[in-house]
């Protein structure tokens, strides 16, 4: 859903990245940057209660993770060790996100949110994971109801709706949401290489 507006994002920030390339930045360096960004405000903020600021200090770093992407295209640098760390550096920041939320429902002793917290931490590691080993296989798995950017935009604005006041049960709640998602397409995503391996054992078994 979210993934429609790259294109827009990207036309915004071309300007941006020619701008750090002519002045010696890498893709790489604000891909790091970002992270750490990303990684500091969910650990610090999202903790101590500061949903609101958690939220629009996380958005602004995650730009990068655009950033980083029209940078190496407009430099020649797009590989393989540049889609690796975004990967990598991805998941990374993701599970400091949900791990944020989840301290601060600790200290508030929210016990449905610990939970549906910790169900999108774990489900929201296998969701990659599953794409990525199929991949390894040589198989695909790129379906799903909860892709990375509607999962983080949904939590983020929650996140932040709250923070503005909104009662914490609908942070709760779109998060039980999220994880129910997340198990879905885990399971799509098991089902889609299930087809393809029997289809190659098939064809295999028939040659």
């Amino acid at each position: 859903m979210f993934g429609r507006l790259r294109a827009v994002v990207t036309r915004l920030f071309t300007p941006v990245a020619a701008f750090l390339l002519r002045i010696g930045v890498s893709p790489d360096a604000v891909t790091i940057v970002g992270t750490v960004g990303v990684v500091a405000s969910a650990l610090w903020l999202f903790p101590t209660g500061h949903l609101f600021a958690g939220t629009m200090a996380i958005m602004v770093f995650a730009f990068s993770d655009a950033l980083d992407g029209v940078m190496a295209r407009l430099s020649g640098r797009s590989g393989p060790w540049g889609a690796f760390l975004d990967s990598t550096l991805d998941r990374l920041a993701d599970a400091a996100i949900f791990t944020g939320l989840i301290v601060w429902f600790v200290r508030t002793e929210n016990t449905w949110g610990i939970t549906v917290g910790l169900a999108c931490l774990v489900l929201g590691s296998v969701v990659p994971y599953a794409r990525a080993r199929a991949e390894g296989l040589g198989m695909t798995a790129a379906v799903g109801i909860a892709e990375r950017a509607d999962r983080l935009v949904v939590t983020l604005v929650a996140a932040g709706l709250v923070g503005l006041g909104l009662p914490v049960t609908v942070l709760v709640v779109v998060l039980g949401l999220l994880a129910a998602a997340s198990a879905v397409t885990v399971v799509q995503r098991m089902a889609t290489v299930r087809r393809q391996a029997v289809a190659a054992g098939a064809s295999e078994g028939g040659a």
